[in-house]
């Protein structure tokens, strides 16, 4: 990442470590500094990133049916906290004139805008809205499920419970008889 400052981080790890009554010098702490810097350089690789680059590539098909994939799994940072949220992205369009993209970009897309502090509602929007700029669809429905670790470990301690987002744009946003039939989708399978 072009924009870390690993000494930085360093220096404000053993800031929290000495903060919270431990001591950077002991032996299983030495190396924590250097960890949590090369940690924060890879959980927030998505900084240096934009999600509309993975869609620069489309393909010439005969097909303007709906196209799901499902079950992407994603980890993020809660902007607020600073830990942890982690669940599945689905993600369905509609092409138009034939323009579809690689299924892996939907999957590179989820990990470009998750892999920064963030929402899960902005994560959703942004992932709809850079589909529907790039690819010009008929529609696109974005659903993600999150467990929160703000929820789950501190504050009312809930664990197991999931936040569920969806955005709707074009054909989806009008049509409620084609977003029931991805939330469908979506739950034949692995959704009960």
């Amino acid at each position: 990442m072009k924009h870390v400052d690993h000494d930085k981080i360093e220096q404000a790890v053993r800031m929290i470590l000495e903060a919270v009554g431990e001591d950077p010098e002991r032996e299983g702490l030495l190396d924590t500094p250097a960890r949590v810097a090369r940690m924060y350089a890879e959980v927030f690789q998505g900084l240096d990133q934009d999600p509309k680059e993975h869609f620069s590539v489309v393909f010439g098909e005969d097909h303007e049916e709906v196209v799901l994939v499902k079950d992407i799994p994603f980890f993020s940072t809660c902007e607020h906290h600073l830990v942890p949220f982690f669940g599945h992205a689905h993600i369905a369009y509609i092409p138009r004139g034939g323009r579809v993209t690689g299924l892996s970009k939907l999957a590179r897309a989820v990990d470009s805008v998750t892999k920064r502090p963030q929402l899960q509602e902005r994560i959703t929007s942004t992932i709809a809205d850079s589909m529907m700029e790039t690819l010009d669809p008929h529609g696109v429905f974005v659903v993600l499920e999150a467990e929160h670790m703000c929820m789950t470990m501190r504050g009312v301690k809930k664990p197991g419970s999931k936040t569920v987002t969806s955005v709707a744009r074009g054909i989806y946003a009008e049509d409620v008889v084609k977003r029931d039939e991805v939330f469908k989708m979506i739950r034949m399978g692995s959704l009960t």
